[in-house]
């Protein structure tokens, strides 16, 4: 009631004709997250599941971003209703509210392609339709159809329905909030963690290939990113079961080599995907185990997906053009280009995806540095940092799979909840909002 009393007074001041800039556009996606992220904190202080501001919009901002880091340590002593609202935030922030908003509340259709190119994930958001209300609501089918399918599944493993559609909710949102406190580890079911495997990967693909894919028109296999990604995944995740194998961890009989596959193969989608759930303590993992489940930490999922980080697209741009460099130097009078598939890679583009990296690796380094300066340990304040501005959840040290972040003080808290909007709105979105030189231009120019 409070939400949408300010939302008919928002709109009864405020004038929805014409077209916006790309000012505008990016103003409103980053104002839009920070005041959801404010009003769904009321459900926590209201039931006083967190008594103080600070704590409530860290909880709230990392359901929406779909981060997943919580400051809640007995989960399974909040009411039902609270631990549906918290998993639920994952589920609309997945594709984005402002997504949701135009596919749903036509009326905000000002010529909104700033929002949609600020708010998908990725690179290169790609159009399926002509208008932009049409292309939110094929990724919406898409989504909500995967998320019936997902809880069927579930049901079929023995979850009962509460616990089936909130594992859902932070599964394809890439979220990672549970109702248990130990995540999808607290069920001892192969089945459960193998369909939980499946659909994180899911949501860490493109949905138009979804899209196409429901339409008759599958292109997986077409798809440079998803061959790169998905090779990504399976790789990192038997490399994980061959390193706990070697180290001892899991015995070398059928059942456990089954088991440490399985729980390499799911901690490498949830942490390459940034849904964040978790089967083990992979702090008491093969340091090698470690190093390379760090390593995916700065992955992400595929442009276009409900994944966080620096997305694979990025990562494989990043390396062929590292690659090309070292041709370059072989065979100096070579013209040689990065290509994805049969397409060669724009100037600009590759520009920009170096420009992103260098932003983020920033970021990340300053978060650490910032963390650091409240006494926490290296390994901790890294962890924390890259698992925010990733939108992952857990870390490493004292913010890792076994722990959460509620014994931070608020400051720091404060700090990571910035850092989460910034990550989540692929860093630009934000950043440029900060710049004066954004604010003195005048007649930006709109698009339909």
């Amino acid at each position: 009631a409070i939400t949408a009393g300010v939302g008919l007074l928002a709109t009864r001041f405020t004038s929805l004709e014409g077209d916006i800039s790309t000012r505008e556009g990016f103003a409103i996606v980053t104002f839009a997250w920070a005041a959801t992220a404010l009003f769904g904190a009321l459900p926590y202080l209201l039931t006083g599941s967190l008594e103080r501001v600070v704590p409530a919009v860290f909880e709230s901002m990392s359901g929406f971003t779909t981060t997943g880091a919580t400051v809640i340590s007995a989960i399974e002593s909040l009411p039902h209703g609270v631990l549906f609202w918290r998993s639920f935030t994952h589920w609309l922030g997945g594709m984005g509210i402002i997504v949701l908003a135009i596919a749903i509340l036509p009326f905000l259709g000002v010529g909104g392609m700033q929002l949609f190119r600020a708010e998908v994930p990725g690179p290169t958001p790609e159009r399926l339709r002509p208008r932009i209300t049409q292309t939110a609501k094929l990724l919406w089918y898409v989504y909500a159809g995967l998320t019936v399918i997902q809880t069927v599944l579930y049901l079929f493993g023995g979850m009962n329905l509460f616990e089936a559609t909130t594992h859902t909710f932070g599964t394809l949102a890439t979220g990672g909030f549970s109702p248990r406190n130990a995540s999808v580890g607290a069920y001892d079911s192969a089945y459960i963690h193998y369909v939980t495997i499946l659909f994180m990967y899911l949501a860490g693909v493109n949905f138009t290939l979804h899209f196409r894919a429901a339409t008759g028109r599958p292109v997986y296999f077409k798809d440079p990113e998803w061959r790169f990604f998905t090779a990504v995944l399976l790789g990192s995740g038997l490399l994980l079961g061959v390193f706990n194998l070697a180290d001892g961890g899991y015995a070398w009989t059928g059942a456990g080599v089954e088991e440490a596959v399985r729980d390499g193969l799911f901690q490498s989608a949830a942490i390459a995907t940034t849904t964040g759930y978790v089967t083990a303590d992979y702090e008491v993992w093969a340091p090698a185990a470690q190093g390379l489940l760090f390593t995916l930490f700065f992955l992400g999922g595929m442009a276009g997906s409900t994944g966080g980080g620096v997305k694979a697209m990025r990562v494989l741009l990043l390396l062929k053009h590292a690659w090309n460099e070292i041709r370059k130097h072989l065979h100096p009078r070579a013209v040689i280009l990065a290509r994805l598939g049969t397409r060669p890679v724009k100037e600009e583009v590759m520009a920009n995806v170096i420009g992103f990296v260098i932003l983020y690796v920033f970021l990340f380094l300053a978060g650490a540095f910032l963390m650091s300066l409240f006494g926490m340990d290296l390994m901790t304040a890294l962890g924390a940092s890259a698992a925010t501005v990733g939108n992952i959840g857990p870390g490493f040290g004292d913010v890792g799979p076994s722990e959460n972040y509620a014994w931070m003080s608020e400051p720091a808290l404060a700090i990571l909840t910035f850092f989460m909007l910034v990550g989540r709105l692929e860093i630009y979105t934000v950043l440029l909002l900060l710049h004066p030189e954004m604010w003195r231009r005048r007649g930006s120019p709109s698009v339909e």
